[in-house]
C-alpha cells in the first residue's frame, strides 16, 4: 500500500461500547492480511442520532459498520436494502456502504449457530429457551429454527409487551412461547427451565463494567442448571460470566460469547472484504488481550 493511500474505515455503531473486542478482531484481520482498512468505535448517545450517524457514514464514505446494542432494529428502516437474513428478523448487525447505498445484513444468525453445531442432533426436537427481547435474541430464535429445529422456544422476558414488540413481523412467531422471568421463582417456571436442552442469555446481564456484572440470569439456589444441558452466554466480557460459572459447576456444557463474537465477525469480515478472517490468529489475539486485562494491576 502506498503511504499516501487513505485507509477504508469500518466501525461499530452502538452505545457505550468501548469495551468491545471488535476493533481488535477486525484490525488484527486487516493487519494480518495486509489490507488497507481500519476499524474503530462510534458511540451514538440516543436512538434519535442514529439517522444522523448513517447519513454521515454515507457522506464520509465509511465502508462498513457493525451494529450492536441497542440499535440493531433502529437502523432497519434507515437502510436502502436488507439481506434475506436481516429481512427475516428485521434486525441488522452488519452494514455495507456500496457507493452511498447502505445494505443491511445479519451475521448474528449464522454466528450464533456455529458453536452449537456439534450438538445439533441433541437439540433437534427438544425445548430450548432464550433470555432477552432484542435483536440478538431474535437472531438466536431464527438460528434455532433454521439449523436445529427445536420443539419450542421459551422466550424469557421481564415484560410480555416487549416480547410482542420483538416478535412483531416475525413470520415464525408460533414457535416462540413468551414467558416472564419472574415466573422462574415459581415451581412451574423453574421446571420449564430445568427441562430445556439449551439455555441462552441474549441480554447484557453479566457484562464486565455494568452494575449487574456479578449477576446471573438464572435465579440462585434453585438447582435449575444440570448435567446434560448446554448453557450459552452471548456476553463475551468476561470470558466466563457468572451464568457460565454456575453452569460449569452444575455439570452443564458451556459456550462463551467469544465463540459467537468471532463467528459473526468472520462473516462480517468476508462480506466487507471478500477475504476469510484468519480466525486462529484473531482468537489468539483476543484471548491474549483478555488474559492481560484480567491480570491484577494491568
Amino acid at each position: 500500500m502506498s503511504k499516501r493511500q487513505a485507509k477504508k474505515i469500518f466501525g461499530l455503531l452502538g452505545r457505550n461500547v468501548d469495551y468491545s473486542w471488535s476493533p481488535l478482531i477486525h484490525n488484527t484481520g486487516f493487519e494480518t492480511l495486509g489490507l488497507p482498512f481500519f476499524y474503530t468505535i462510534f458511540n451514538i448517545a440516543t436512538p434519535e442520532l442514529v439517522s444522523d450517524a448513517l447519513t454521515g457514514s454515507r457522506a464520509l464514505g465509511i465502508a462498513g459498520l457493525n451494529v450492536t446494542i441497542p440499535y440493531k432494529k433502529t437502523v432497519v428502516p434507515l437502510l436502502d436494502e436488507l439481506s434475506p437474513e436481516a429481512r427475516a428478523i428485521l434486525a441488522v448487525n452488519t452494514i455495507v456502504n456500496e457507493n452511498g447505498r447502505l445494505i443491511g445484513h445479519n451475521t448474528d444468525i449464522a454466528g450464533f449457530a456455529a458453536p452449537l453445531m456439534p450438538w445439533a442432533d441433541k437439540i433437534h426436537g427438544k425445548r430450548v429457551c432464550i433470555f432477552g427481547n432484542g435483536g440478538a435474541a431474535l437472531a438466536a430464535v431464527e438460528a434455532f429454527r433454521i439449523h436445529f429445529r427445536p420443539s419450542s422456544i421459551l422466550l424469557f422476558v421481564r415484560d410480555l409487551h416487549k416480547a410482542d414488540t420483538m416478535l412483531e413481523g416475525y413470520e415464525h412467531r408460533g414457535l416462540v412461547i413468551p414467558c416472564l422471568t419472574g415466573d422462574l421463582e415459581l415451581p412451574l417456571g423453574g421446571r420449564q427451565l430445568h427441562e430445556c436442552s439449551v439455555i441462552v442469555n441474549a441480554t447484557p446481564i453479566g457484562t464486565a463494567g455494568r452494575s449487574d456484572a456479578g449477576r446471573s440470569i438464572v435465579p440462585a439456589g434453585r438447582d435449575l442448571l444440570h448435567n446434560g444441558q448446554i448453557v450459552y452466554d452471548m456476553v463475551y466480557n468476561p470470558l466466563e460470566t457468572p451464568l457460565l460459572a454456575e453452569a460449569r459447576s452444575a455439570g452443564a456444557a458451556t459456550v462463551s460469547g467469544i465463540e459467537m463474537l468471532i463467528a459473526q465477525a468472520a462473516r462480517s469480515f468476508f462480506i466487507w472484504t471478500g477475504h476469510e478472517l484468519p480466525v486462529a490468529i484473531v482468537r489468539s489475539a483476543v484471548l491474549n488481550e483478555i488474559a492481560q486485562a484480567t491480570v491484577p494491576g494491568a
